[in-house]
């Protein structure tokens, strides 16, 4: 993220490198450069000369490498951007894929003879008054590949990575940061909890609640519950919060809503959440420093919430934890119908959480 936040602002500055190639897992921060490119290099008279979006499904290398070595007409730059790049057969310039064998190989012998791949002899020598864009989503670069040493010396190779589901929150408040909008804390952790990790689903979903809000504003968990659907009194959060408080009553009228809406509360992904929650919490025993700020750090959340994690390392200790989750661990095997019989996920989560709890 860091990484993408500096190419962002080197470009504001108009610091542009001949080659882009922006690849892996993560197609939010893919999409957040090309689309900046694509609006913002050029305006929209030289656009309209100057700036070529292809597809991979398309075109091919020879094609785009043809249309790179083309001069400006009029502009300073040509911008030319190859969306979905994934699907050009890019494995004789040094491109694998983590299931495919064959092409590494392939790319491992073709590397030691440069002169035979125009795609490593174009980015040897690019055409400095082009700025190529590669959106290659969910594949990388094999990193012994010549075509790879040669996009990190001069140009920008961008390997993106899906964000750890605990960095979601933080990330949340940061776009919106961004966009001068507050949100609870409470609501970000819900948000995260509810969409997971697609940067994209989430990013909709922020616009959305933006949509009429004026700058200072602040996102609390009404407006999520009004415009997503979350209940504001029976979700993963409060179902937490109760936990850590020891508080039956209501840990168990939380898990009775979620039995009777199995739909929208999953066993596997609530099995999930308790997962890390538990987790937070052994760290809490085997953190030396038990000052909010310390443990907030050890877990990578949010201070606001330290307070509930303290509280809970205190009522669940290491020898409970370790009941815990192999209770996790053989409800986890049940939701995916072993030895369950005709059992439904609802009343196998009603019984998770009384062993829990008791």
């Amino acid at each position: 993220m860091q990484e993408v936040t500096q190419l962002l602002q080197d470009l504001k500055q108009k610091k542009y490198k001949p080659i882009y190639f922006l690849c892996g897992e993560e197609s939010y921060f893919i999409h957040e450069l090309s689309d900046y490119i694509e609006a913002h290099v050029l305006d929209e008279f030289e656009k309209e000369f100057n700036q070529t979006i292809l597809y991979g499904k398309e075109t091919d290398l020879p094609t785009i490498i043809s249309s790179a070595k083309r001069f400006p007409m009029g502009s300073a730059y040509q911008v030319i951007i190859v969306k979905e790049a994934q699907h050009i057969k890019i494995s004789s310039a040094g491109a694998s894929s983590p299931d495919n064998e064959e092409d590494t190989e392939a790319d491992t012998k073709t590397t030691k003879d440069k002169s035979k791949n125009p795609f490593v002899d174009y980015v040897n020598n690019p055409q400095p008054t082009t700025i190529l864009v590669f959106c290659y989503h969910q594949k990388t670069l094999d990193k012994r590949s010549a075509l790879y040493k040669q996009l990190t010396k001069n140009n920008i190779y961008l390997e993106t990575k899906k964000m750890y589901d605990n960095q979601i929150p933080d990330w949340i408040s940061k776009i919106l940061s961004a966009k001068k909008i507050k949100i609870n804390p409470k609501a970000s952790f819900l948000l995260a909890e509810r969409l997971g990790n697609d940067l994209s689903k989430i990013n909709n979903e922020l616009t959305k609640l933006t949509l009429n809000l004026k700058p200072n504003e602040e996102i609390s968990i009404e407006m999520i519950s009004e415009m997503i659907g979350i209940s504001k009194e029976y979700n993963i959060f409060e179902l937490q919060n109760a936990i850590s408080k020891k508080n039956i009553i209501m840990s168990m009228r939380i898990t009775n809503y979620f039995a009777t809406n199995e739909k929208d509360h999953p066993l596997v992904m609530l099995l999930s959440s308790l997962y890390g929650y538990f987790t937070k919490i052994l760290v809490c025993h085997f953190t030396a420093d038990k000052s909010k700020f310390a443990i907030a750090q050890a877990l990578g959340v949010n201070p606001f919430f330290a307070d509930d994690y303290i509280l809970a390392s205190k009522n669940y200790n290491t020898l409970k934890l370790k009941h815990i989750f192999g209770y996790l661990k053989e409800y986890d095997l049940k939701s995916k119908g072993v030895d369950t019989g005709q059992v439904k996920q609802g009343e196998l989560l009603k019984e998770l959480m009384f062993k829990i709890l008791h």
